[in-house]
């Protein structure tokens, strides 16, 4: 007898051999409350499954029914359109060989090839077929049989990449299933919705090249990508947020904005930052300085290359040696390394010299540009890229001083995504997974570590706060700030780590003289607000549009002469601007008035200072918000000081609202 434990607290007793969906309509007839009629999928015992799913002969699981809307289902349901969609596509094409069709991302593709290779322009057409197959309804059917009896279906099915892959993949299977719906019969371990009905809304959205498993080595490809969703409604709105993505994407608007640029022959992944995008950088560095200095930190410069043997004390090498430039072998066979963090150069400025405990906190800061060795096919814009600059600092201190420190960290942090309109974000604790054996020093050292930066995260009611395991550096756990952006879209932006293993003896060896006059070593804290210059600005362009709020814009004003006559008064206007500490163009174009408060607008310049001849007799501006429009007329003074204060406030007043459509559920992968 087997015990099946609902989400209600009721226990079912079944005779066994069943299946998960035979259980729950049982279930719902013998238990009021109890809905299962519509279920799509279930969740036994902490993993997905669909309603054909066999259940263990005897004991106890628990089964919590899923539905449709439900996020879990999705990838259940994704995964069904991608049977729909290679399905439809066989009965429009001849010669289709099927290779995978798993669910990816917040969507679907099935790897395939046939007789005509596929084009966008048969899209239409194929969408047209899924719809007819969604319409008929007819049952996802599982079928298991012995390995053998598979490789004959598929030769039967005259599916060569599918014979290969269990011949090869799949030798130490004994038995394997397929999924049958009408005519169509595919290799599959599912899970599957019980029918393609429960798709609400789909679309085809592109079609890529792609490899028979990945290697360029084997037969080449297409991938079909597709979208499904639980409801119309929901697809649009995906549909709507893939537009704003595209309209706000960093490498377009960083074009057109003339923010940032690169080049092949400088190097793949690579930044070169336009005077506009630098002066923004600046800016952000001189935020990020002036918080520095108000709390304490010294600032430190290191070089960019260091010698390998100082990374294999540190960790970094050859733990990460696949991710950075291979080491730079001089002629004494010395050998050195592209900086692929700054850490244990600060180690070294600490130890330059002995320190008592009166000397601690020790907070050392630098703006210090680290390389790492991405895969062509990760970098992508800013967002990813071999050269980068961090905001990085590390902070020596007493084991009685670590939280108060690390919540001075916090603060730092929540400041800056306060300033920078980052409303929506949660804290991840990445601890570590006492299975790996990525971690350096003893499990004490991680305990003590783990339980600090928990406490200070619950104390200051941070959201989120949940262990992650897994999740932590080689060398101590973090605290990482996770950001939704205006598109739905998590980044890990912030973070602030706590060490207890690169001061060890077995590492840096790092001590200082306590008050007892002993020698102890100090706790160390990495820190990083913006984590990567490049990576955050990728993500603050796309958060805003490339719509900056005035303190951050490279251009935060421009005077706009009404004529010719107005351009000797315009450049007394343009002087005093500056004069207040505000970033100031000017437009002496041939063009009327109108044509150049346009260009502003296309450039988005959040502040229009328009002059004309009775301004100057008057001594007057009229002021144009990028955001609220005309102002009107007012005195130069009042306009320089309305500017100067809204500047100085670091004011946000346009707050970038998330987009609905934006999330997604983890990918995965079903085929065998």
């Amino acid at each position: 007898m087997l015990h099946v434990r609902l989400p209600n607290g009721t226990v079912h007793e079944c005779a066994t051999p069943a299946r998960v969906g035979d259980v729950l309509t049982a279930a719902a007839a013998s238990t009021p409350g109890t809905t299962s009629g519509a279920a799509i999928a279930a969740v036994l015992d902490g993993q997905t499954v669909g309603l054909d799913a066999p259940l263990p002969d005897s004991g106890s699981v628990t089964l919590e029914p899923l539905f449709a809307g439900d996020a879990r289902a999705l990838p259940v349901m994704r995964h069904s359109a991608a049977h729909v969609m290679a399905r439809a596509v066989m009965r429009l094409f001849d010669g289709v060989e099927l290779a995978f069709g798993p669910t990816v991302g917040e969507g679907f593709y099935y790897d395939m090839r046939a007789a005509r290779p596929i084009t966008d322009e048969d899209l239409p057409a194929i969408e047209a077929e899924m719809k007819r197959i969604i319409e008929a309804d007819e049952a996802f059917e599982r079928v298991e049989v012995p390995r053998s009896k598979a490789v004959e279906i598929v030769r039967d099915l005259e599916q060569p990449l599918k014979v290969e892959h269990i011949e090869t993949g799949l030798a130490n299977h004994p038995t394997l299933s397929f999924y049958r719906q009408g005519e169509f019969v595919d290799l599959c371990r599912g899970p599957h919705v019980p029918s393609p009905g429960c798709i609400g809304g789909f679309k085809l959205t592109n079609i890529a090249g792609a490899y028979w498993k990945g290697d360029a080595n084997n037969a080449q490809l297409q991938r079909l990508y597709g979208t499904a969703w639980f409801s119309q409604a929901d697809l649009d709105a995906h549909l709507a947020a893939l537009e704003e993505a595209r309209r706000r994407d960093h490498r377009v608007l960083g074009k057109q904005l003339d923010l940032f640029t690169t080049s092949p022959l400088v190097g793949a992944g690579l930044v070169l930052w336009m005077p506009k995008g630098a002066t923004l950088r600046a800016t952000l560095e001189a935020f990020v300085r002036e918080e520095l200095a108000a709390r304490g930190y010294q600032p430190v410069y290191t070089p960019h290359i260091g010698k390998v043997d100082l990374y294999k004390i540190s960790g970094h090498y050859p733990y990460y040696a696949d991710s950075q430039f291979k080491p730079i072998v001089m002629s004494d066979d010395e050998q050195y390394l592209l900086k692929p963090m700054n850490c244990p150069h600060h180690t070294m400025i600490y130890k330059a010299r002995p320190h008592s405990y009166k000397d601690l906190p020790l907070r050392l800061a630098e703006f210090g540009t680290v390389y790492r060795y991405e895969q062509s096919g990760e970098l992508g814009g800013m967002t990813r890229v071999r050269g980068f600059t961090q905001d990085d600092a590390h902070i020596f201190c007493t084991h009685a001083q670590v939280e108060a420190e690390v919540e001075g960290c916090i603060d730092f942090t929540l400041k800056v995504l306060e300033s920078l309109a980052f409303d929506n974000f949660r804290v991840r604790l990445g601890f570590r997974d006492p299975a790996s054996d990525k971690y350096v020093g003893p499990a004490e050292r991680w305990d003590e570590a783990e339980a600090a930066i928990q406490r200070v995260a619950r104390r200051m009611n941070l959201p989120g706060c949940e262990p992650e395991p897994g999740e932590a550096a080689f060398y101590g756990p973090k605290i990482d700030f996770v950001v939704n952006d205006s598109l739905g879209r998590e980044w890990q932006l912030g973070t602030v780590q706590l060490d207890y293993n690169l001061p060890s003896a077995e590492r840096f060896d790092l001590e200082y003289i306590g008050a007892d006059n002993a020698k102890h070593q100090p706790v160390m804290i990495h820190r990083a607000p913006l984590g990567s210059l490049e990576r955050f600005v990728g993500v603050l362009i796309e958060h805003f549009a490339g719509a900056f709020p005035l303190w951050l814009a490279p251009e935060q004003a421009r005077v706009i002469p009404v004529s010719e006559k107005s351009e000797a008064y315009a450049r007394q206007v343009k002087a005093r601007l500056e004069a207040a500490g505000l970033r100031v163009g000017m437009d002496l174009a041939a063009e009327k008035l109108g044509a150049k408060i346009r260009t502003a607008q296309l450039e988005l310049i959040p502040m229009m200072v328009v002059c004309g001849p009775r301004d100057e007799a008057a001594g007057t501006v009229s002021l144009r918000d990028r955001i609220d429009g005309d102002l009107g007329a007012m005195s130069l003074e009042a306009a320089v000081e309305r500017l100067r204060d809204e500047n100085a406030r670091r004011a946000v007043r346009h707050r970038p609202k998330p987009l609905a459509g934006g999330g997604s559920p983890a990918a995965q992968s079903d085929d065998y």
